[in-house]
């Protein structure tokens, strides 16, 4: 299993805007159900792409300010970026494969 990094409103710059790979974000809360649906597929995806992508969680109640940046208003949303920019997005718990289809075409 890999270790996800932990984005909050101070350091979202340096591990999202700024990665010279993809940026897989999964915005999420403890409160949240479906969020615990999303979390072992979006880490299972890290997995598979491991030193290709990079895994990033955001707890949407601690960051309010990257949450309001990117109009994050349900949860779990995952982002995906590349060059600094917002390449794809997925609202609410999918199968694997919708994640690995939208990943795919960023590497």
């Amino acid at each position: 299993m890999m270790a996800f990094l932990e984005a909050t409103d101070s350091n979202f710059e340096e591990l999202v805007l700024k990665s010279d790979k993809p940026v897989i974000v999964d915005f999420w809360a403890e409160w949240c159900g479906p969020c615990r649906m999303v979390d072992p597929i979006v880490e299972e995806v890290g997995a598979d792409f491991d030193g290709q992508v990079v895994v990033v969680k955001v707890d949407v109640d601690n960051n309010p300010g990257i949450t309001a940046r990117f109009g994050i208003r349900n949860i779990p949303t995952v982002l995906f970026f590349k060059n600094g920019d917002v390449a794809g997005k997925q609202v609410g718990a999918v199968p694997k494969s919708t994640f690995v289809s939208k990943l795919e075409p960023l590497l």
